[in-house]
């Protein structure tokens, strides 16, 4: 008690000082705890104070200096606000050092101070430890945990993974309120991990590059800390430079690396009540905090799927057997369980992940990689699990299968199915393709990069292969469901089909794949023992350095028991190189080749008019008209270096298509004239496939498609009144509407007399007919019949038009005569005379000639 008031009264905090001068000297028990709450109370109450006033800089340093004052037993109680303060509320509302923008070019010196004080030898996890060492508890409430954890632990039934076993607190009134029991160091992770999901997105107006953020840096920090690809994790960090290191908390429960080689086939838990304490062994503690990091990880992070999902991996086992034991045991508890259909109904909350979210889970796929894949040799080799090894080498086994698998399919799923068709899904496929690829993250992998031909996959990696066998065959279904439906013509989509193309191209893969889904699909009547085999994974028993269960050396039991335990033993299965996939991919080539041609056509057109559509198109010069099937904003955001790009990817992406599923030239040619794809004779492409009803032209599916995806549409023009045709950009406003005006009064005033004259078979006849009618409507290129109906009951008369003088065009090239009569000395006045008579030249030619056109037509 005198060691604390001391302290307190040497602080620099006025108000600490001020309340340590009247403690006493000595007191009663009961005195001396009353007076150590109060006392705690003022320091927790000035810290804060004097943390929202002073800098940030001077924050840290306060920090820094009380975490190594002060004993564990004063610094409890400020840790879940330091936390909160840290990486913001649970319910996003406080954002705490905003690490998701902090950025070391934009704010080098907080930067710096964040990184330093979280770093993973820094002040923040010395605290963690200090704390750490006297077994101190806090709460977190299941609220805030993932949708189906909560779910499931409202149910009263136990999830899945270990992180939550023998740390769910029920209230003494019932089942609302429940709170888990974490130590210091997973309370420090929870907060952590769930920043990234908690916190409200980043605005879009905010250009955060987020390899570049605290947040980001931080996790991988945190990964090569705890998850060493060289060497042992480095062991938790001295309070001080004399004291003993914190000890490590027991690993709860116990758990068997034995288990970690399968999966269950469903959810299938023991309830809450059954929680088991068990004495962890002490070889666990080597890596206890690197297991709870990827726990807590991968449950913030990929334990989220939509509702579906959810009902679907509820068994019916698991179903019964909650069913049972709520039959049983109901009475004994404080309040009934809450019902499973409550707790779906509660668990109705979408999940949508940003693309922050999918980068880091990225960082952590590509770490586990290469964190497993630095076993050596002779430790990957199955006949090392029964020799005697360090418990990190064990968990470099069992990491990704055990912990990661199932979670990440399920969680693709979900992005799959619920990501915008647009290209921010490139994040979600980079780090689909980087879990495909573990061999990129081996150590080999420099040793072969000067390699410019593709690099063979070794078969090695077959059993990979074989045990992610939905990870490869199903979600590129998924992903060509996705290319299906998207604009290919787009550069950013193309670049993603590319990408895909390009990965499973790599040889032998496609190899291995197939070999896996043989190995599947091998049927079973020939071997008997395999009939009565249940695809489950054993009870999550055992102590932690039980030995390894003989290896399962049946490949095809491997394959199954992955699949059945992903997708359940009812699972439809649907083979990559069967033939539904090969119509599909059929489809995704015949796509491509359309775009192509979509993508070659703006490249034409683009070369067409090289310098652009920016003066000659507002003074309306521009060769392509309001006719153009491509406006001019398109091409200026195509860009001819983004068409370039965009047909280099498409053609790379169908050789490598034609690689995967053996596609032959003829095949892709025989599809491509079966569905109508060839040019027109001018290179131009042809109208959205129709078919010819009784009022005209009728879009069939293929048509709506095509239009949908910008891959083919019909020439557009205006087929209306000229006279009342909307402004164009290149006409003057207030000035078109004048002489509309005035043109519309001389039709009214001499409306018989053009009549009249128009009327007449002499030159004057033509020469009126020229000036005052318009061609035919019935003559035009009509594709609509709305607009055939209209032509054929418009009947309009000679009239007079002067919309041409409110062109820029028009005016322009009069001030151009009139400057050129300038410099050659002529008159306004005569130069008047000489474009008037000019033009009627001009008129009177151009009356003959189409005169002797209508004679030849006839």
């Amino acid at each position: 008690m005198t060691t604390f008031r001391r302290r307190v009264a040497e602080w620099r905090f006025p108000s600490l000082r001020r309340a340590a001068l009247w403690v006493p000297q000595v007191g009663s028990g009961r005195a001396n705890t009353l007076m150590v709450f109060s006392l705690c109370s003022v320091f927790q109450a000035s810290l804060k104070a004097d943390y929202i006033n002073k800098p940030f800089a001077q924050r840290c340093q306060d920090l820094v200096k009380v975490i190594e004052d002060f004993p564990a037993k004063e610094l409890h109680t400020i840790f879940p606000w330091l936390v909160e303060s840290i990486f913001g509320s649970l319910d996003g509302i406080l954002v705490g050092w905003n690490l998701r923008c902090l950025q070391g070019r934009v704010n080098p010196v907080e930067y710096s101070i964040a990184m330093e004080f979280l770093d993973p030898g820094g002040p923040m996890m010395k605290l963690v430890y200090k704390l750490q060492a006297e077994d101190y508890k806090f709460d977190f409430p299941v609220s805030y945990l993932p949708g189906p954890v909560k779910a499931s632990i409202q149910e009263r039934v136990l999830p899945d993974s270990p992180l939550y076993h023998n740390k769910v607190q029920f209230p003494p009134t019932g089942g609302l309120g429940l709170n888990l029991a974490l130590n210091p160091f997973e309370y420090y992770i929870f907060f952590f991990a769930l920043s990234l999901i908690t916190q409200k997105p980043l605005p879009v107006s905010l250009h955060v590059r987020t390899s570049d953020c605290a947040y980001f840096i931080l996790v991988d920090r945190y990964l090569s800390w705890f998850l060493p690809t060289e060497g042992s994790v480095p062991p938790p960090l001295s309070s001080s430079p004399g004291g003993a290191s914190a000890s490590p908390a027991p690993r709860t429960p116990a758990m068997s690396f034995a288990s970690y080689g399968l999966h269950d086939t469903s959810l299938l838990k023991r309830h809450i009540s059954h929680q088991t304490s068990v004495n962890a062994d002490p070889a666990s503690h080597e890596i206890w905090r690197s297991e709870t990091l990827l726990q807590v990880f991968v449950e913030m992070w990929l334990h989220h799927y939509s509702l579906e999902l959810y009902q679907k991996m509820q068994s019916p086992h698991a179903k019964l057997e909650v069913l049972h034991y709520r039959l049983s045991v109901s009475s004994a508890l404080h309040s009934p369980a809450q019902p499973s259909l409550q707790a779906l109904h509660a668990y109705q909350e979408s999940f949508t992940p940003t693309e922050e979210h999918v980068l880091v889970v990225r960082l952590l796929l590509k770490h586990l990689h290469a964190f497993a894949n630095s076993l050596k040799p002779e430790q990957a080799s199955p006949s090392a699990h029964s020799h005697a090894t360090s418990p990190l080498e064990e968990f470099k086994r069992a990491a990704v299968p055990r912990f990661v698998q199932q979670k990440l399919y399920l969680f693709l799923q979900h992005c799959f199915g619920h990501w915008p068709l647009d290209a921010s899904f490139r994040a979600v496929l980079e780090m689909w393709l980087s879990y495909l690829q573990p061999w990129r993250y081996a150590p080999e992998k420099q040793a072969q990069s000067n390699d410019s031909q593709p690099r063979c996959v070794s078969e090695k990696w077959a059993p990979f292969v074989q045990e992610n066998l939905l990870m490869y065959t199903k979600l590129f279904v998924a992903f060509l469901n996705r290319a299906l439906r998207t604009d290919l013509v787009s550069p950013k989509n193309a670049l993603m089909v590319f990408r895909v193309a390009k990965v499973f191209a790599q040889p032998n893969l496609a190899e291995m794949i197939q070999k896996g889904e043989q190995l599947f699909l091998e049927p079973e009547l020939g071997i008997p023992h395999r009939q009565h085999r249940l695809f489950m994974a054993p009870t999550l028993t055992g102590s932690f350095l039980s030995p390894w269960p003989p290896v399962v050396t049946d490949a095809s039991f491997k394959v199954k028991s992955h699949v059945y335990s992903l997708e359940g033993q009812d699972c439809k299965y649907t083979p990559m190189f069967g033939p539904e996939v090969r119509t599909l991919v059929l489809r995704l080539a015949w796509l491509i080749t359309q775009a192509k041609q979509t993508a070659k056509s703006i490249s034409d057109q683009c070369m067409e008019s090289p310098g652009g559509f920016s003066f000659l198109s507002w003074l309306g010069f521009s060769p392509m008209g309001t006719n153009c099937p491509y406006p001019a904003n398109d091409l200026d955001e195509m860009g001819q270096d983004s068409v370039r790009k965009t047909d280099e990817y498409l053609e790379k992406a169908l050789e490598y298509l034609r690689q995967i599923f053996r596609l032959s030239e003829a095949q892709l040619t025989q599809l491509t004239l079966a569905l109508g794809t060839t040019q027109d004779e001018n290179g131009k492409k042809q109208l959205p496939d129709c078919i010819v009803g009784e009022d005209g032209l009728i879009l069939t599916p293929l048509g709506r498609y095509q239009i949908i995806n910008g891959l083919r549409r019909f020439e557009i023009e205006y087929q209306g009144d000229s006279e009342l045709q909307p402004i164009r950009s290149y006409e003057i406003t207030c000035l078109v509407r004048a002489l509309f005006r005035l043109s519309s009064a001389i039709n009214r005033r001499f409306a018989g007399q053009m009549v009249a004259l128009c009327s007449r078979n002499d030159f004057l006849g033509s020469f009126c007919r020229y000036h005052l009618t318009e061609p035919v409507l019935a003559n035009r290129h009509l594709l609509s019949p709305v607009g055939r109906r209209q032509a054929a009951s418009q009947t309009r008369g000679p009239r007079l038009s002067l919309r041409f003088l409110g062109s820029y065009r028009t005016l322009l090239s009069l001030l151009l005569a009139f400057f050129v009569a300038y410099l050659f000395r002529v008159g306004p006045l005569l130069c008047t005379l000489l474009l008037v008579l000019g033009y009627v030249l001009y008129a009177m030619a151009m009356t003959v000639l189409t005169e002797r056109g209508k004679l030849h037509q006839l």
